[in-house]
């Protein structure tokens, strides 16, 4: 081998080596244990970023470290293709996105291999294909079918410049991010899918995931919330109609004074149209987000409307107004309010001088002024009529079972997850597979037409979707009728590709099914890695997908992912990496300087995979020198001679060390690897273990030389799957003809474990005054008897008297004296 380490030619050789031998292609095995590893796939950008090195290299060191265990592992690589940041780049640069998109992913596809990574890129495929989102619109149809599909108008984030909906985190202070216009809120017909149909599901679900953080599995669970509580009907005075509100607290029921709409309901809009105040509210409430956070940070107005409600246990009359902190989407876009026990209820009451009527107090202590705050935990009744004196828990029954005996409501259960609307006002993204008809109304597009394939020759130069203008698309054949129609023109919000690509890589070839039987031998996902912004949105949206594709026969299994890891940001400077921080470092740079061994063992050195990793320039150098020392001691080893066989004993006491050290690196890296995923400690301990490695002199001594040569064996196999292409070169070195890829991982001798003696810590008082050493069969009172005789322990004793001793053992001995 080479005098020194030359990382660009070995990671060349290494690569090449991967890709001629098609090393990482994986077919199904029914005589091998499947192991699926998947990381979050990128969206094509352009260049890959440290977050991107980082969760790939996370993926990969426990696709190869499951592989070295023999189990058959699947590691594929896609790209999340459509969205936004596509069209905004053809319209600053005049390309078409379909380009743009391509040629970022023929570049960063160039990246990840630089890198190393382990991938079956024979299952590569981007979400614009056209074969693969054939699919998602071909599963579409069949959902609409089925009644889990409908078309709804919907209240959304309006750019009436772009002519496009926004995300609620793309308004900006009310405006556009992207063109600074001030928003409108607009009620435009979307398609939606009937998510909550799974709620229940989705949500009892959470208890069987013991593989995912606990942090995730409460978000979700807070996302779905579901909330016990009751349906109420207020009739309103003088008119045959009713408002009907859901609240979570019945027990506050007797301690409404006002009734609030959401600016869009229907009372609204009919007071509105006579009345220039409230239309004028109506509009400016327009132009604010559609999210709860929005609605919930701005301050709480409305105005009167005029309106009357009836108490539907006291028959009091309650006024009824328009307030900007009702959500449509929520409930019956109206709320009871208590303003005495919710504080933006109460917030408004103060603003508006309405009354506040306390009506639960604290069993115990004195509630808050209710002038100057609301009391919103549970307790006892008061001011209350015949519910007076009840706890909440029982008030909360007794007033649901009063409503449901006067027919003026019900038990209901409430949830705080929204159907999913899948439609986008945008071009860059998969059609929606329906052809409107003027006499047959919408209809899903027949399977043998499928795909309903994008326009890709497009150049961005007006506002608003080009498929709109587009009449060889536009025009389309009613599939029931035979009539003139016209194609739907909104496009699938992207999480739709990004919910069931993990499916679509056990048979990505398939052209006959969506998924086909090879999903059940690979699903579920064994090992899922990504960031935790995503536990929420594409989380949930999978797990649901998944419901739906098993409910089709076409996935086994009621969840996609057994285990999740969410790995950390990288900070530098104590922040996350950004251009407009001037804080980044490029990727590429520290391929070509350090190479990407240094770069890999970097990452998973620095930190644990679940926390924040700091950049270090120090780090990253010193993850090099690591490097460079590993392949002295190879090759000093390998210039004497071939690896001789292991010695069937040690032949002293410094090579029994040397193996034992050996063997409890081996059970440590085991276990940091396989349960924990703690890469950096397990790094740390094959550390130490080449630090003890250059210590040991072995000469030419055969019996040295064999005991040497298994601990360099198990440091090159136990460090293959971080850096797995100088291990490459030196598993080569050490005379194996096999790659080390193809390796064992190397199995723990007990034998080599076992100790002579064992050392203890000697504790007075619980602080440790000294250490012994005894033998590792010693009995416990000789272990009391060498503890009290040892000389500093023996000091600390002095004029008092022993009370007992504990021995701990393999520990410590703690000494009780007084």
């Amino acid at each position: 081998m080479d005098e020194q380490y030359d990382p660009h030619r070995v990671e060349a050789e290494a690569q090449q080596f991967w890709e001629e031998q098609g090393t990482f292609r994986v077919t199904e095995d029914p005589d091998r244990i499947p192991y699926y590893c998947l990381s979050m796939f990128p969206y094509p950008s352009g260049r890959l970023h440290m977050g991107h090195v980082r969760n790939y290299t996370i993926g990969d060191v426990i696709s190869r470290f499951q592989r070295l265990r023999g189990y058959n592992v699947l590691q594929p690589m896609g790209w999340d293709a459509f969205g936004l940041p596509a069209e905004n780049a053809a319209i600053a640069n005049g390309v078409p996105p379909a380009k743009w998109t391509r040629q970022n992913i023929d570049y960063m596809r160039g990246q990840l291999k630089q890198l190393g990574l382990g991938y079956d890129w024979d299952r590569e495929f981007a979400t614009c294909d056209p074969d693969y989102y054939r699919w998602e619109q071909w599963l579409f149809t069949r959902l609409m079918e089925k009644g889990l599909v409908y078309r709804a108008t919907s209240a959304v984030n309006w750019c009436p410049n772009d002519q496009t909906v926004l995300a609620n985190e793309q308004v900006v202070e009310g405006c556009c991010w992207r063109c600074d216009t001030p928003v409108e809120r607009r009620e435009i017909p979307q398609w939606f899918l009937r998510i909550t149909d799974y709620a229940d599901e989705l949500l009892d679900g959470l208890d069987d995931l013991p593989g995912w953080p606990e942090q995730v599995r409460t978000m979700q669970r807070n996302w779905i919330g579901r909330s016990e509580g009751a349906e109420v009907v207020f009739d309103l005075a003088g008119r045959d109609e009713a408002i009907t509100v859901f609240t979570t607290r019945p027990d506050t029921l007797m301690g409404v004074t006002y009734m609030g709409l959401a600016p869009e309901h229907p009372l609204v809009a009919e007071v509105a149209a006579r009345d220039p105040e409230v239309a004028a509210f109506v509009e400016e409430c327009s132009h604010t987000g559609t999210s709860e956070a929005a609605v919930e940070a701005q301050e709480k107005r409305g105005l009167p409307l005029g309106l009357e409600a009836v108490h539907p246990l006291t028959g009091e009359t309650i006024p009824v107004w328009v307030a900007n902190f009702v959500l449509m989407a929520y409930g019956e876009g109206a709320v009871m309010a208590v303003p005495a026990h919710d504080p933006r209820d109460h917030a408004f009451a103060r603003r508006y001088d309405l009354p506040i009527r306390p009506v639960v107090a604290p069993a115990e202590g004195e509630a808050p002024d209710p002038a100057e705050a609301a009391f919103t935990e549970p307790g006892v009744l008061v001011e209350a009529g015949e519910f007076t004196g009840l706890t909440s828990k029982a008030a909360k029954e007794a007033i649901i079972q009063r409503l449901e005996a006067d027919g003026r409501g019900r038990r209901r259960t409430q949830y705080r997850l929204r159907d999913w609307g899948v439609s986008r006002q945008r071009y860059w993204g998969a059609p929606i597979p329906v052809i409107h008809c003027q006499d047959c109304g919408p209809q899903p597009v027949p399977e043998e037409q499928l795909p309903v394939c994008l326009p890709e020759d497009v150049t961005l130069t007006e506002p608003g979707s080009p498929l709109t203008r587009d009449e060889a698309f536009l025009a389309a054949t009613c599939p029931s009728c035979g009539g003139a129609a016209r194609r739907e023109t909104d496009t699938f919000d992207t999480f739709m590709e990004s919910s069931w690509y993990y499916a679509r890589y056990t048979s990505a070839d398939s052209d006959t099914a969506m998924v086909d039987d090879r999903a059940g031998y690979w699903l579920p996902v064994n090992q899922y890695i990504g960031g935790i912004e995503h536990a929420i949105l594409h989380l949930l949206y999978a797990r649901f997908f998944h419901k739906v594709l098993r409910d089709e026969g076409l996935v086994p299994g009621d969840e996609p992912f057994e285990h999740l890891l969410t790995q950390g940001m990288v900070l530098k400077d104590g922040a996350k990496m950004s251009k407009s921080k001037g804080n980044t470092v490029d990727p590429q740079s520290l391929v070509e300087g350090h190479g990407a061994d240094t770069a890999r063992l970097f990452m998973m050195f620095a930190a644990p995979p679940d926390q924040a990793l700091e950049w270090s320039d120090e780090g990253v150098e010193g993850a090099n020198r690591f490097l460079r020392r590993v392949w002295r001691a190879v090759r000093d080893f390998t210039e004497a001679g071939p690896v001789p066989p292991l010695p069937a004993e040690p032949p002293d006491d410094e090579s029994r060390d040397l193996r034992r050290k050996v063997h409890e690196t081996i059970a440590k890296v085991t276990g940091d690897m396989a349960e924990r995923h703690t890469f950096n400690t397990a790094v740390a301990a094959v550390m130490e273990l080449v630090n003890a490695v250059y210590k040991y002199e072995a000469g030419e001594d055969k019996a040295r030389r064999g005991i040497l040569g298994e601990a360099l064996e198990a440091v090159v196999v136990m460090l293959s799957p971080v850096v797995p292409h100088i291990t490459h070169t030196l598993w080569q070195a050490l005379g194996h003809s096999e790659p080390v890829v193809d390796a064992a991982w190397p199995a723990v001798d007990e034998s080599a474990l076992a100790r002579d003696t064992q050392t203890l810590a000697v504790q007075v008082n619980g602080k440790v005054r000294g250490e012994l050493e005894v033998a590792a069969d010693a009995d416990q009172a000789a272990i009391e008897a060498d503890a009290l005789a040892e000389p500093n322990v023996a000091r600390h004793l002095e004029g008092k008297t022993v009370k007992r001793v504990v021995v701990v053992p393999g520990k410590l001995v703690n000494v009780v004296a007084a």
